[in-house]
């Protein structure tokens, strides 16, 4: 592209054009960026000018890829403090998960795991639905709740995670166990401390599981899982380990 700029001496207007074309074709705005810098350095080294090279910046764009290279140290940061505990690492998790009967009365250490599966809020456990369409109910945008978002699980068969949720409401609904995102509980974050965690700790986990368990490619394909898993909208550019 570099040499048809110059080549067909295109007007300022239409280089800033191309220019901005070409950032927009990209997956994001930093991957954008990262086409524009280049074309720039193409640029230089044949001898482009200052009026030229400067006709495809773009402030905004340069503003959405900071955002999001701020966003994913943020990511990585936040999920980096957490210390898994060996009674709540990913093939303890999984092992149990696949263990449990759904007949049988689900204990505290099933309803941790199962909130660990789903990336749940202990306010979701009551509300959340998993259906064809995706999952309902989550508690962060009540505004949207009836908007289906995307199931993304470390457990990957859809009907075992939907069973597993399930098993959990039912014990929950019938008395035979708490309700966790009641107000005001403590026995669920007794539990947990044994472990050093607290309950928003089980959902950052998840995230981190999901990424694993889905063959992350990179660490914008890792966002992009953990933000399913997390039930984020994709709308907000904000980073979904800041959001929850």
């Amino acid at each position: 592209m570099a040499h048809r700029f110059l080549q067909n001496k295109l007007s300022m207007r239409d280089i800033r054009a191309e220019a901005y074309a070409l950032a927009l074709s990209a997956l994001n705005a930093n991957a954008g960026s990262s086409r524009l810098s280049r074309l720039r350095r193409e640029l230089r080294n044949l001898g482009a000018s200052f009026q030229i090279i400067e006709a495809t910046k773009f402030p905004d764009i340069t503003k959405d890829a900071n955002e999001i290279q701020k966003n994913r140290r943020i990511f990585v940061e936040e999920f980096e403090r957490i210390d898994y505990p060996d009674h709540f690492t990913l093939e303890s998790v999984k092992e149990r998960l696949n263990s449990y009967d759904t007949s049988t009365l689900p204990d505290l250490q099933a309803l941790a795991d199962v909130m660990i599966m789903l990336c749940i809020r202990p306010a979701e456990l009551i509300s959340l639905r998993i259906t064809d369409a995706g999952v309902i109910g989550y508690a962060k945008n009540r505004s949207q709740m009836d908007t289906p978002r995307k199931l993304r699980s470390m457990e990957k068969n859809q009907e075992r995670a939907k069973e597993l949720l399930t098993w959990i409401q039912n014990a929950i609904s019938s008395g035979r166990i708490g309700d966790p995102g009641k107000p005001g509980v403590k026995w669920f974050n007794r539990f947990l401390k044994d472990y050093d965690l607290i309950p928003r700790h089980l959902r950052k986990i998840g995230a981190v599981y999901a990424v694993v368990v889905h063959g992350a490619k990179n660490l914008a394909h890792a966002m992009t899982i953990a933000g399913e898993a997390l039930r984020h909208n994709p709308d907000n550019n904000t980073s979904p380990a800041q959001n929850y």
